[in-house]
């Protein structure tokens, strides 16, 4: 199984000013230990977000202050 985004695609991350915007499978630019992550969103818990990958792992929860913008375009 592959990602949604391949290593060094060209994407558009579009800011967000509120978190309750992003639903589950959205792929979200987030803080992850001082990092930068595109990951995909696999629940959530009030403004908390579960993040993963598209391989079925997950990689924890983030909080609001962690989120930068939604993935909203992918260049071929």
């Amino acid at each position: 199984m592959k990602g949604r985004v391949a290593d060094r695609a060209l994407v558009t991350v579009e800011p967000i000013a509120d978190g309750s915007a992003i639903e589950v499978g959205d792929v979200v630019l987030c803080s992850v230990h001082g990092s930068q992550y595109l990951h995909l969103v696999k629940a959530r818990n009030g403004e908390r977000l579960l993040i993963g990958n598209n391989v079925g792992g997950t990689n924890g929860w983030i909080g609001p202050n962690q989120l930068f913008g939604k993935l909203v375009r992918v260049e071929p």
